[in-house]
């Protein structure tokens, strides 16, 4: 097991320049080894079509909401493999793909068909692309949705496949918003991927952290900057101040913990004070309860930019906002654009997703993946970040990311992960008791998180 952030641990990374071979596989036989022979056969015959639709929507990044080429791609692409396809369900950009097989329960009263389902995300980053691998993200999700309707088919298994596109992850929480909509209804379990960096062929079972997304705005009032300040409030010195404050609580928060943010103006000139500002602001940690005591804290640096504190507040956000106290008296919004909670592996689909992979594919990770970061898929089931080969300095969100997401290691990372992926995604279709063991344990995290 590798310990993140050490020089040991980085030396294992996945790099593109090092040749690393496959590590030895664990010796044993997989659930039901027909199923997973169709599965690969499928995935295999699909690599080109596959690979091509990464490839195009890898060229041409769109933004969170406005995957329009994506849409059309990967809906256009789900017709051609037999699939129900609605588009521009429920959001303009979200699509969903299903596939049912009437088996011999299909017409037994009260019954209904199990449920799998799978995840494509589409958007990408400003200025970076794909910088987050959603390219592999979507070709993965078609992957599993596609060698699912094979097994089904060649097997004549009961169920239902149901593939979503989910726009909008980059700070637009898509899935949160469908899952309001009503999209995940009725689904008994829900699957996706993710890539990171990570050990060579290998696939994370990591969690990731909670995070609360906050907008503020600052309004004051313009004047000449040189001619008559004293009759302005500068909106930018109050998101200036409150960037700082943060700056500062950062020394005593949690190394577990993570703040951060951006700020920005609309018509600002170095010759006029600002009568507006915004200020963007993440705050994550391993938990909803410890993201929601350290966004208190931050709060605070927010709240008392612009004035003088409460003395009932005085002896808690001193240290923090002494400073800001003489700012320009600006009004300030705060609005709360969405809470993410964290992700906890399912524990029975991760040993699943463990069992095959490392006996058909690579080594299991749990240090790497997403741990760093947040996602909007948290109130589903399981997300299994496989690893690509990245430069150093290169993880997600980065450059060198996108370009690590276009290779053709990524690729073959990705099929593998698809792979093991639609496996557990069948066992889940075809093992009434292994349902049962994967519910049981989603309401035992449910339970332990306080939900």
């Amino acid at each position: 097991m590798t310990t993140t952030g050490t020089a040991g641990a980085l030396s294992q990374l996945w790099r593109p320049d090092k040749d690393q071979s496959r590590p030895p596989l664990l010796q044993g036989e997989v659930y039901r080894p027909d199923i997973l022979a169709v599965i690969e056969r499928t995935i295999d015959a699909l690599r080109p079509a596959l690979r091509t639709l990464s490839d195009k929507i890898h060229a041409r990044p769109e933004l969170r909401f406005e995957e329009h080429y994506a849409h059309d791609e990967y809906t256009d692409f789900m017709e051609t493999q037999g699939f129900v396809v609605r588009r521009h369900y429920l959001l303009d950009t979200a699509w969903i793909a299903t596939y049912t097989h009437h088996g011999p329960k299909a017409n037994v009263k009260g019954t209904r068909p199990v449920m799998l389902g799978v995840n494509s995300e589409m958007d990408a980053l400003p200025g970076i692309g794909h910088a987050c691998g959603h390219n592999l993200i979507g070709i993965a999700g078609v992957a599993v949705a596609c060698a699912a309707k094979a097994a089904m088919e060649t097997l004549g298994i009961d169920g239902k496949v149901v593939l979503l596109g989910t726009p909008g992850e980059e700070g637009g929480s898509g899935k949160v918003r469908l899952l309001e909509k009503g999209a995940y209804e009725g689904l008994d379990v829900c699957l996706m991927c993710h890539p990171a960096p990570g050990p060579p062929h290998a696939a994370s079972l990591s969690s990731s952290l909670a995070v609360l997304q906050r907008q503020v705005d600052y309004t004051g009032h313009t004047a000449h900057a040189g001619l008559s300040p004293w009759e302005g409030q500068n909106a930018l010195d109050a998101a200036v101040l409150a960037y700082t404050n943060v700056g500062l609580l950062r020394q005593q928060i949690k190394p577990t913990h993570r703040v951060h943010g951006v700020f920005g103006g609309q018509d600002w000139a170095p010759n006029s004070l600002c009568d507006q500002s915004c200020i963007r602001w993440y705050v994550r940690a391993p938990t909803t309860k410890e993201v929601f005591g350290t966004a208190a804290r931050v709060k605070g640096c927010f709240e008392y930019a612009n004035g003088p504190l409460p003395e009932s507040r005085l002896m808690e956000d001193l240290s923090f906002v002494r400073a800001a106290a003489t700012a320009s008296g600006c009004t300030m919004n705060i609005s709360y654009e969405t809470l993410r909670n964290e992700l906890v592996q399912n524990k029975a689909l991760g040993e699943e997703f463990a069992d095959v992979f490392r006996k058909r594919y690579g080594e299991i990770d749990y240090e790497w993946g997403i741990a760093g970061a947040s996602t909007d898929f948290v109130r589903f089931a399981s997300r299994f970040p496989s690893t690509v080969p990245t430069v150093p300095g290169g993880g997600n969100h980065t450059r060198d990311f996108t370009c690590a997401v276009s290779t053709d290691a990524a690729h073959e990372a990705c099929y593998d992960v698809s792979k093991a992926l639609a496996h557990v995604g069948m066992r889940v279709l075809t093992d009434a008791a292994f349902l049962t063991r994967v519910k049981a344990a989603f309401e035992a995290d449910k339970k332990k998180r306080g939900d």
